[in-house]
């Protein structure tokens, strides 16, 4: 967290590094000087370099030279904590923002997916590689469809920093835009640990509300080593990530319709559609509701934090060209 050397500059930084947040590229003094007064501060580029000292000697934010700063995983971090109490509902705001970006149509297998990106240090990304292959093999993913960036490139809102390489997966809220595009309202309502025992799901071991988070549930789970995909793929028994959302009942014939064209289309991250009203791993629906039991995206990372080999995931990262894609087997 931020040590207190002085509330004025903590606030300070925190708004440079919301505004780098919210770039996809790197960012130099006078263009933060310009952003930063919507926010309320005018800060001269001397102050902003002062600033940027701090930040940098924090490990908050990486200099690019003459290119100017770029916000790191670390500086990320620091911001989502520091502002947790103004953005309870953050992470449900994000994922209704990214479904309403997705414009992928499934039959022409075509449109812009939400992706999660994490980021492999370069001399670790071949292990990283081989950790990640049973997982994309087998079906506890959500596509097989990848994209991979170097340094300095770009995967959806993220640059790429200096000495890492990236690897874009497909996010469940796939499933939500592409409902949600289909006339079907979803109401997204957390993300959790799911236990397996012989192949099949059984019951939710751990949950995070949407609405009642600032952090990505999956990121959390992972960076608290609870998950074992790599054992439920070999014996079929071990915890995963996976997502609940809840559809109206009356749209369940559709719904299974475009879960079936997304399927065809390499995209087949459902892992259970309730029946109307029916109890879906021990999590209660309403009388005209049907529970829908989604894949984690991030499933295959884990099985790198699993095999020893540090990762870097931000989960809900924008959006990217499906054609951008290409299957795993193939990188």
């Amino acid at each position: 967290m931020i040590q207190n050397s002085g509330a004025d500059t903590e606030r300070k930084i925190l708004a440079i590094l919301q505004v780098l947040s919210e770039s996809s590229e790197s960012l130099g003094s006078i263009t933060i000087a310009r952003k930063l007064v919507p926010l309320g501060y005018s800060l001269s580029e001397r102050a902003i370099r002062y600033h940027f000292r701090i930040a940098d000697e924090r490990g908050y934010t990486q200099s690019l030279g003459r290119d100017g700063r770029m916000i790191t995983a670390k500086g990320r971090e620091e911001l989502q904590l520091a502002l947790a109490p103004d953005k309870l509902s953050f992470i449900l705001e994000k994922l209704e923002t990214l479904a309403f970006r997705t414009t992928f149509n499934p039959k022409k297998r075509s449109g812009l997916v939400p992706i999660n990106v994490s980021l492999f240090d370069k001399d670790k990304y071949p292990r990283a590689l081989g950790a990640m292959q049973k997982a994309f093999r087998s079906k506890i993913r959500i596509s097989e469809f990848v994209a991979t960036a170097e340094e300095g490139e770009k995967l959806g809102d993220i640059v790429i920093p200096a000495g890492k390489i990236g690897m874009a997966t497909i996010c469940s809220v796939v499933i939500n835009g592409v409902l949600l595009k289909g006339g079907v309202p979803i109401d997204s309502k957390f993300g959790g640990v799911l236990e397996l025992r012989n192949g099949e799901p059984k019951r939710f071991i751990a949950i995070i509300n949407y609405g009642g988070t600032s952090l990505d549930p999956s990121e959390q789970y992972i960076r608290a080593r609870m998950t074992s995909v790599l054992e439920s793929i070999s014996s079929g028994n071990g915890r995963i990530l996976a997502n609940f959302r809840e559809i109206p009942s009356l749209s369940r014939e559709l719904v299974a319709e475009l879960l079936a064209q997304l399927n065809d289309a390499g995209i087949d991250g459902m892992y259970s559609l309730g029946e109307i009203g029916e109890t879906v791993c021990q999590i209660p629906v309403g009388n005209n509701r049907v529970g829908l039991m989604l894949l984690g995206g991030l499933n295959p990372v884990a099985t790198v934090v699993e095999s020893g080999i540090e990762v870097e995931n931000i989960a809900e990262s924008g959006v990217m060209d499906f054609k951008q894609l290409v299957r795993f087997r193939d990188l």
